[in-house]
């Protein structure tokens, strides 16, 4: 589902870190372009530090582990 053109950057933080999955310490995926368009990756970078989460990109795609557990490449 595309990110509607006036969601702001804030209530788009705000909606994806108070998740259902974010707050079980899940995963979260979303459209790499839509990280780009609403946030750029400097603010993208800031939020993940701040709250200790990691997060990988894959084929247009970045999916957030919203834990602070290490990461382990598998493959």
């Amino acid at each position: 589902m595309p990110v509607p053109p006036c969601l702001t950057a804030d209530a788009w933080l705000l909606q994806l870190f108070q998740s259902q999955a974010a707050a079980k310490s899940g995963v979260v995926r979303h459209q790499k372009r839509d990280i780009e368009r609403l946030l750029g990756w400097e603010r993208f970078r800031q939020e993940l530090n701040h709250r200790g989460f990691h997060a990988v990109e894959n084929a247009g795609q970045v999916v957030i582990l919203c834990n602070q557990d290490a990461v382990r490449i598998i493959r």
